[in-house]
């Protein structure tokens, strides 16, 4: 067999390896306005949750630490009463190797909050059954949604800003 019918060999692709290290609650707030204030009556909620990743590198090498920030608020559907607003930040630390650094940002923002997200929903779950409310079960977040409309937003703030200048 002569060299040039040897088989092509194609380069082969780095090995991804993501470890969760650690994970923990950062920040967390929990605050039962209906038993503070003592709104009588059958309430019908209107739960509104706001989601905020974040995410970085740290000193130690192929270390990254990302977050779910969570605000939650739920409201009376009939008033303006607030029954109980539950904040938390969530925090994943994780050992990655072998994502290109053009793909590190988008990992970071969605599979890394992706990887830690039944922990926190199990958290919230917790924290408004324990509160003296209905567990609340969060919906599943689609992180890829959210990261691509970060990124159109941040395209228009970055285009309205040339059109200032």
């Amino acid at each position: 067999m002569a060299e040039n019918d040897a088989p092509a060999q194609a380069p082969q692709a780095p090995q991804v390896k993501m470890n969760v290290m650690t994970q923990y609650v950062r920040d967390m707030s929990f605050e039962n306005i209906l038993a503070q204030k003592g709104v009588q009556g059958d309430v019908q909620p209107d739960v509104q949750v706001q989601v905020n990743l974040d995410a970085k590198k740290r000193s130690q090498e192929n270390q990254y630490e990302a977050a779910i920030k969570l605000n939650i608020t739920n409201k009376a559907k009939d008033g303006d009463a607030t029954l109980f607003v539950l904040e938390l930040d969530y925090v994943g630390i994780f050992h990655i190797e072998g994502i290109p650094e053009e793909q590190m940002h988008p990992f970071l923002l969605i599979e890394c909050p992706r990887m830690i997200f039944p922990f926190v929903r199990r958290i919230v779950s917790d924290v408004t059954r324990d509160g003296g409310f209905p567990p609340l079960n969060l919906e599943t977040i689609d992180f890829v949604a959210l990261y691509r409309n970060e990124i159109a937003r941040r395209q228009a703030t970055a285009g309205a800003q040339k059109l200032d200048s």
